[in-house]
């Protein structure tokens, strides 16, 4: 542990992400950003907030003048623009000014929509992302998108805004349910899938240490799957490219996630859209059958689905459609020519997006 990566914009350092086994380096961070003597404000959610707002406030209280809680109710149905104007109304009551500092303590959920608050008081406060779930650490803390969700449809209002600095406590991750755990993993697993074939090896090889959360190993998975998508974010901050890549999984995915009105975890619908998106790239004759099958049966031993019920292909198609990742009307799918190597796709078709879907329907008997 103790290990840091630098992530830069522009060709320029713009923020660290620290990987250790504590909160115990918190206070001298934020202090060496220059947050001595400053308010700061944590905000987390119900699930996080009795878990570990106590030991991060301890760590705090070393450095800022004042610090402050902030909790929100936890789930993907509170990510959205009345929860951000809670967190105004509080920043206001505290007089928080734009030199001051907020923590985004929790998933991802918490993360985008501290960022977002951050992006848009007083036209932009500084924040600090301490994600506190598999998925926030290997993906949405990372880059710099913020958001929250408008009237169901996912991420439709939103910024990039970078944090100040990305602090991982690996320890945290022992108090996952097995459910929230797998559902970080597909994020790990996409990022294999589009950027580095060794990785997705060295994680299958690993699945039995990965299922122990052995911290070491975690630790190697985490630093990993940040710096592909670390690489990813220099090159295309702001999505006008290749970052789009990073989404691979997320076309279908998003629309399964608002068809079962976000029954499925975020990282289970990923699976379920990821094993489309690998069907796709077969039919359209881009990768191996036994490629595009052994892609659907890794997601088995790392507890994700791998079928889906109750979903339309129609609706599917719909919502698809409108999605915020739409490019003058067109869908952008990303497929693959390989493990490893992925590619933005405009071409698919309806029928191509309703075949997938069949695909991953589940039926009795494997009919």
């Amino acid at each position: 542990m103790g290990e840091v990566i630098n992530v830069e914009r522009d060709g320029k350092p713009c923020y660290d992400i620290m990987f250790e086994e504590n909160f115990s380096k918190l206070s001298k961070a934020v202090e060496e950003l220059g947050f001595k003597g400053r308010r700061i404000a944590i905000i987390t959610d119900s699930n996080v907030g009795p878990l570990y707002s106590k030991a991060v406030e301890k760590e705090l209280k070393k450095v800022g003048s004042q610090v402050f809680s902030y909790e929100i109710e936890a789930g993907e149905e509170h990510k959205n623009l009345d929860t951000v104007g809670g967190i105004y109304g509080f920043l206001i009551s505290k007089h928080f000014d734009r030199h001051d500092l907020l923590i985004a303590l929790g998933g991802g959920v918490v993360g985008d929509i501290t960022g977002f608050a951050a992006s848009s008081y007083l036209r932009g406060i500084a924040f600090i992302q301490i994600p506190t779930t598999l998925l926030a650490q290997t993906d949405s803390s990372v880059g710099g998108k913020t958001g929250v969700d408008y009237e169901g449809y996912k991420n439709m209002v939103g910024a990039f805004y970078m944090p100040r600095l990305v602090y991982m406590n690996i320890a945290v991750l022992d108090t996952l349910s097995e459910r929230q755990f797998a559902s970080g993993f597909a994020e790990v697993m996409k990022h294999g899938l589009i950027k580095d074939q060794e990785f997705y090896f060295w994680l299958i090889e690993n699945m039995y240490e990965i299922g122990e959360r052995d911290h070491k190993v975690l630790s190697q998975m985490v630093k990993k799957s940040c710096e592909i998508k670390r690489d990813v974010v220099q090159r295309d901050p702001t999505e006008k490219g290749e970052r789009a890549l990073l989404n691979f999984g997320h076309t279908i995915g998003h629309a399964i996630e608002k068809a079962r009105n976000f029954e499925l975890f975020h990282g289970e619908c990923v699976a379920l859209g990821s094993i489309a998106a690998a069907y796709i790239s077969m039919k359209k004759g881009l990768i191996e059958t036994g490629t595009c099958y052994e892609i659907r049966d890794m997601f088995v031993p790392f507890n994700l689905p791998i079928s889906v019920e109750n979903v339309d292909p129609d609706e599917i198609v719909k919502l698809v459609k409108s999605d915020k990742k739409m490019d003058n009307n067109q869908v952008k799918f990303i497929l693959l020519h390989d493990i490893g190597d992925a590619f933005i796709d405009t071409t698919v078709t309806d029928d191509e997006i309703k075949e997938a879907v069949k695909e991953i329907l589940y039926f009795e008997n494997g009919d």
